[in-house]
This record gives C-alpha cells, sequence and structure tokens, in this order.
C-alpha cells in the first residue's frame, strides 16, 4: 500500500480560505536527500504574503497568475525517516529542523529536502515547536541586526513590533549583542518585551517615536509600518534602517540614501542567502538558545488541520511571537 501524506495547497493567491487539504503519495528522497516526517511546522506572516501574491512585484518568482510551488509553509522540524544513498550530513533517526526555501511544502506530514539546504539537527533542548520557528524570526533578525544593521555593544537600537515572532527574536539577540533595546509594541505584551530584554518600551498607541527626541544606531522596521523618511530624524548620523519587507518605496529609498548623507535605508533578503551561510548563523542561534539568551516565544499551536485558522489569527496582527502547527 503506497504511503501518503497530507499537505496543503495553494491553488490560486487570496486570503486563508484558499488554503485546501491534500493527500499525496509520499516521495522517495533522491540521492541527496532526506526525508522528514515533519513534527511542527511554523505559520508566519511571509506565509500569508506569499498565499496573497503579496507583494504583487514577487510573482515573477512565485508564480504570476498562480503560485508556482502549490504547498504552504516553510520553516519545520521532524524525524528524518529515510535518506538518499548519497546523504552524508544526516541518518535516519536524526530529528532536524530548517526551512524549505521556494520549495515551500512545510504545512504538511512529510516533506522530501535537500540535505545541502538550511537544515540542522535539533538540540534535545528544543521542542519541535520552539525548533519549527528558528527559520522565521530569529534566523531573519540575526541576519538583519548583525549582517546588514552591524550591531554593535552600548549601540542604541529601536526595534518596532517587539511582540512579534521577528520583533520577540530581535529584541533578544541585540540585547545579547550588548546593545540598549528600545521596543514598540502595545501596553498588553509590554512586560513581555522588557522580560526579553528591552530597556525601555514604548506603547504605539500612546506615542509616536518619530516625535520622540530619542536617537537611534539602527531601527528595525520588523513589520515594514514605518518609512526610512520618517525613521530618518530619529537616527544618529550614520544611523540604519533596516526593513525585511521591501517595498518599492524602500527600494527608492535605498538608493537614494546611497547617493546623499551618511544615513542608510538597508535590505537583503535573508532567504537570497548561501545556504552554508544561512546554516552558520543557525549555528550562533543554537549557541545564544544553550546559553539562555534566546528562547522562541510562542502564542499559540494548532492542529495541522486547523491551518486556516492558524492564517485568521496570523493575520489579525495581534500575535505574540510564533504561530505553529503540529
Amino acid at each position: 500500500m503506497t504511503a501518503t501524506l497530507t499537505a496543503w495547497s495553494i491553488d490560486r493567491y487570496g486570503a486563508p480560505e484558499v488554503l485546501t487539504p491534500v493527500t499525496r503519495s509520499v516521495p522517495e528522497p533522491g540521492p541527496s536527500e532526506i526525508l522528514i516526517r515533519i513534527g511542527a511546522s511554523a505559520v508566519t506572516r511571509a506565509d500569508g504574503m506569499m498565499r496573497a501574491g503579496r507583494p504583487v512585484f514577487a510573482r515573477p518568482f512565485l508564480g504570476l497568475r498562480r503560485p508556482r510551488r502549490d504547498l504552504s509553509g516553510t520553516g519545520l522540524s521532524g524525524e528524518v525517516i529515510a535518506v538518499g544513498h548519497k546523504v552524508t550530513r544526516f541518518a535516519v533517526g536524526d530529528v532536524v529542523f530548517g526551512e524549505t526555501g521556494l520549495k515551500f511544502g512545510a504545512n504538511a506530514s512529510h516533506i522530501c529536502l535537500d540535505e545541502s539546504g538550511v537544515l540542522m539537527k535539533k538540540p534535545v533542548a528544543l521542542s519541535n515547536e520552539d525548533a519549527a520557528v528558528i527559520c522565521d524570526g530569529p534566523l531573519t533578525s540575526y541576519h538583519f541586526l548583525h549582517e546588514i544593521g552591524r550591531v554593535q555593544p552600548d549601540q542604541h537600537v529601536l526595534i518596532l513590533g517587539g511582540s512579534g515572532s521577528l520583533g520577540s527574536a530581535a529584541v533578544q539577540i541585540a540585547a545579547a549583542a550588548g546593545a540598549h533595546v528600545t521596543a514598540t509594541c502595545s501596553i498588553r505584551n509590554a512586560a513581555l518585551v522588557s522580560g526579553l530584554g528591552a530597556e525601555r518600551v514604548i506603547d504605539y498607541t500612546t506615542e509616536d517615536f518619530t516625535t520622540l527626541p530619542d536617537r537611534y544606531d539602527v531601527i528595525f522596521d520588523t513589520l515594514g509600518i514605518t518609512t526610512f523618511g520618517k525613521a530618518k530624524p530619529r537616527l544618529t548620523k550614520a544611523g540604519r534602517y533596516i526593513c525585511p519587507v521591501l517595498t518599492l518605496p524602500l527600494l527608492g529609498a535605498m538608493l537614494r540614501s546611497r547617493l546623499s548623507g551618511r544615513r542608510r535605508a538597508l535590505f537583503a533578503a535573508t532567504g537570497l542567502q548561501p545556504p552554508e551561510k544561512l546554516r552558520a548563523h543557525l549555528g550562533r542561534l543554537l549557541e545564544m538558545v544553550e546559553a539562555g539568551t534566546l528562547s522562541p516565544v510562542l502564542d499559540r499551536v494548532y492542529p495541522l488541520t486547523d491551518l486556516i485558522e492558524a492564517h485568521r489569527y496570523m493575520e489579525t496582527g495581534h500575535k505574540r511571537g510564533n504561530l505553529v502547527v503540529v
């Protein structure tokens, strides 16, 4: 009897309701692939944007009229249950975590991935749920803060959106780097964000950071909720505005800021970095987990069958940390 996998298909761009459960044959791993039985997978804001086909100028990569890769999800953790004959990094029985990249398909029961991708062995100290989200908020925030923002000890860093998946990781990563961290969030999340390492919390419902006198060496806009033009007066003379949400205005700001002054708007897609570089970043993140300076924040854990509901909740904009399906 042929083994089957369950997954979620996206046959057209749209709201969470376009997600459709599907059953397919479990694939055989190729020579350099591993077959993973997925224990947990992430539900991220980026997943929602890809499901909706946003931004529109990204569709040449995702698919013009409908997704080229029709399965949902990127971050995962699970057990290796079969390997190709050329595989050397992993063995049957290993528990691994990582991301699928543009192959997608992590919101499923099984997946085949090449061993050369962004995959690592999971430490025993991390649950499948915690490990499944490492490649979203923590990996992206590490890349932007260390590789793009070049955060240094004693610098002043502002995290916009401090309670989300990127923000909750960014607060911890910047604090561990020795920076003085300020973060924005609602008052209901202030205690959480302070506990993660923010020295100051700005309630965005009552205060606008652009009207305050403070200046920052790095402003990390985790949600794309402001612009370089609005943030620029709050940067130091050589300050950097970094944002993982690529828009046409951000592209324009990046070009203009290179031509005048020392303040910069910067972006470099995490997922387009070489896998070996991202694995090195994951290694640093695992060291932080072991040292107790990084702990993924989980808001809700859904069964895989409730993926639509997980996407609906994600799109409310009120989640604290990460969402996972198991």
